[in-house]
């Protein structure tokens, strides 16, 4: 069994989701609209980086609710000491401070951030250290399952987190290599489970409850975390939360509420950041949300490109048609 020292550590593991960060995508609003559906689950900020939030405290980045708890504010960086003053900001906000040792992409990994972290075990290990001194919150690491095919040391490097003070851990079933192709190995986060005494979450290729059900059969953590699958989806972590307390498949949200949803969180976002810049940033969702809608390759093209609220909603009436359906 799982070595649980803290409540919320314990809280988390009975609900067995949480939402995983998504840098520029789990932002305040976002993480709103899931805890609606999840009233236990983990949910976790958006990476902040540890130099940037020691130069300028951004409040848009750091903003939180009540209602957010359990929430995790991941830190990116590779200096102890700034990734340990980012942490004491953040603590009065955080339920846990988690550290990013996964983030794949390029801007990051030349900084030697994120999962650039796992070919330097050691320093990894004194973040964690100096985090842990710094805070009186429990500290967690998402990591992938190495640098490269060639350098999965995976195993070796949660038992070194684990050692250094962390209390859980995300792991994401796929090299830096790898980036998000290919397919997430579950039966790998299995050989960490057996080889650590914190709980382990299991993230990658989580898109459906069933998936859900199946990545937590093979992999036998005590959780999944959920990433790209929540997007255009924000009922689905609610939706394995529930499956996972009561054996119950609720069903996906129908195109209707799916716009619905849609459209909540596009004016939560212009209500949060202007009507301008809320519109812009918005953009990355359309995709997500109108997937698999007849003809949705043109209604992104215009959904993408427009600045007018009224030519959105005249695109989401028209999806709403009585002809339209999903394929």
């Amino acid at each position: 069994m799982p070595l649980i020292k803290s409540s919320i550590i314990k809280q988390i593991t009975e609900a067995k989701v949480s939402l995983a960060p998504l840098a520029g995508i789990t932002d305040y609003v976002l993480r709103e609209l899931v805890r609606e559906n999840a009233p236990s689950a983990l949910i976790t900020t958006e990476m902040i980086s540890s130099e940037a939030l020691n130069q300028v405290n951004d409040p848009v980045i750091i903003k939180r609710s009540d209602k957010q708890s359990p929430i995790a504010y991941q830190i990116s960086g590779h200096k102890p000491d700034l990734m340990a003053k980012a942490a004491q900001i953040l603590e009065p906000l955080a339920d846990i401070i988690d550290i990013n040792m996964g983030c794949p992409v390029n801007k990051v990994v030349k900084g030697n951030d994120g999962s650039a972290l796992m070919k330097t075990p050691e320093l990894a290990a004194d973040i964690v250290k100096a985090v842990k001194e710094a805070v009186n919150r429990p500290v967690s690491v998402k990591f992938r399952l190495g640098y490269t095919a060639d350098s999965m040391n995976y195993v070796e490097f949660g038992q070194k987190m684990q050692e250094a003070g962390a209390e859980f851990i995300t792991l994401h079933a796929r090299t830096r290599a790898q980036m998000y192709g290919g397919s997430a190995d579950w039966s790998k986060i299995r050989n960490l489970v057996n080889n650590v005494d914190i709980p382990v979450f299991a993230n990658g290729d989580v898109t459906t409850v069933e998936k859900a059900g199946e990545c937590l059969n093979i992999s036998n953590a005590a959780g999944v975390a959920v990433g790209r699958g929540a997007l255009g989806d924000i009922t689905l972590i609610g939706r394995i939360e529930h499956f996972f307390k009561t054996g119950e498949r609720l069903p996906a949200p129908s195109i209707e509420e799916k716009i619905a949803a849609l459209k909540k969180h596009l004016y939560s976002e212009i209500e949060l950041r202007g009507e301008n810049t809320g519109m812009k940033f918005f953009r990355k969702f359309y995709p997500y949300y109108i997937s698999g809608i007849k003809n949705a390759a043109k209604l992104r093209s215009v959904l993408v490109t427009t600045e007018s609220i009224k030519e959105v909603e005249s695109v989401l009436n028209y999806i709403l048609k009585d002809e339209y359906s999903m394929v």
